[in-house]
């Protein structure tokens, strides 16, 4: 077998390193800042930006097929929201047409939700059914980690067995005070009592925790999953997370499109219009700092070592600025999957190419990924199968 090739990106502009050449070789990055050697493929960028490939720290993949419902005004609980939606999934016609929808098929639609806004790795926040595993699913699942739904749907002694047999390296995933009642604001201190405030918890939403709750958490080594745009939606308000982002203690989740964003774009914009966290931080939010809460040693990043899982976005642009058809690439492991026709037609054999056009725009999807879609119809507003590739448009 022939050793994988090298590809160089010359001036681009790499995220913590400025305008200067990075080299891949496999799905490794094996070097940053040094020129291109020989049977080299180059690929010119003339300025563009390279960013790691996003982390999306909080989704149900299996949901987003689902529209964004609710049916008051606002929340007062997340468990109102939840009663709602349940008492509605057969007799609600939107519900439930998504519902028959087999979960397979909406497993692989919201990987392409993800997918097309340059997130490379997810933590979802369910069982890890097989699809998930197989070497051909688009994008990393986090696989080593513990996780219970929330105490008002799993109940203290099955939170407290989560905890207990989570490994102390592994990160453990709850909802906690998705909310801004009493229950919700006494869920800190239910789940101290519980042994459950430890360095290695992450806590989903916290809209009700209070500043000195959020100190405490942040002492501990611990972490807030933030979603603004499903808080917002639901109660009206979101978390304080000011401190605790300037401190590295949050990372950003996009939640299902029950009740959160389109995608993690689109949850970035969320978060900058909040004010609450600084320009220079907000992109760690889905790159560096969520990779160190999830406990991810190699992504998060581009250094010389760490995984191929690249974003390449148009010069000078801001992330919580972008939309998904403005990425010029997307790269997991040091394979294109999504991008521009001038990028894919220097990464990709024209055979491994399927035209899509996304929210108006001609894009480049790898065709065994178009093909696993169109297998499963999983649809996607505002994404197009071009007429020439002899798909549906």
């Amino acid at each position: 077998m022939n050793p994988p090739h090298t590809i160089c990106f010359m001036d681009g502009d790499v995220a913590g390193f400025g305008r200067t050449s990075l080299r891949v070789r496999g799905e490794r990055v094996i070097s940053v800042g040094l020129p291109p050697q020989r049977d080299d493929v180059v690929v010119d960028l003339r300025g563009d930006r390279v960013l790691p490939g996003l982390i999306n720290a909080h989704d149900h993949l299996q949901l987003n097929n689902y529209p964004r419902v609710k049916f008051r005004d606002a929340h007062r609980n997340v468990g109102e929201w939840i009663s709602d939606v349940d008492s509605r999934r057969t007799s609600d016609a939107r519900l439930a047409q998504a519902k028959q929808v087999p979960r397979e098929a909406r497993l692989w639609q919201g990987a392409l939700k993800n997918l097309l806004a340059g997130v490379t790795t997810v933590a979802h926040h369910d069982p890890l059914y097989p699809v998930l595993r197989a070497s051909h699913f688009p994008i990393r699942i986090l696989t080593d980690y513990g996780w219970a739904h929330s105490l008002g749907i799993d109940g203290e002694a099955s939170v407290q067995r989560s905890h207990r047999e989570t490994p102390g390296l592994w990160p453990w995933l709850i909802h906690a005070g998705e909310g801004v009642d009493a229950a919700a604001t006494r869920e800190f201190g239910r789940l101290e009592s519980l042994g459950c405030m430890t360095a290695n918890a992450r806590f989903i939403h916290g809209v009700a925790f209070n500043s000195d709750e959020r100190e405490r958490l942040a002492n501990m080594g611990a972490g807030l999953v933030w979603c603004p745009a499903s808080n917002l939606y639901l109660f009206g308000r979101t978390a304080d997370v000011r401190m605790l982002a300037a401190r590295g203690c949050v990372a950003l989740g996009s939640d299902s499109r029950l009740s959160g964003s389109r995608d993690l774009l689109d949850e970035l914009r969320e978060a900058h219009a909040t004010g609450m966290v600084l320009e220079e931080e907000i992109e760690s939010l889905v790159t560096g700092a969520s990779a160190a809460l999830l406990r991810l040693t190699n992504r998060g990043a581009l250094r010389e070592g760490m995984l191929a899982d690249i974003v390449i976005l148009p010069r000078a642009m801001p992330l919580w600025n972008a939309r998904r058809a403005d990425l010029r690439g997307v790269m997991l492991g040091g394979n294109l999957l999504y991008g521009d026709a001038s990028i894919a037609s220097q990464l990709l054999p024209s055979d491994d190419r399927a035209g899509i056009v996304v929210d108006g725009c001609d894009k480049v999807l790898r065709r065994d990924i178009a093909d696993q879609l169109q297998r499963y119809a999983a649809g996607e507003l505002g994404v197009q199968w071009m007429r020439e590739t002899g798909r549906a448009a």
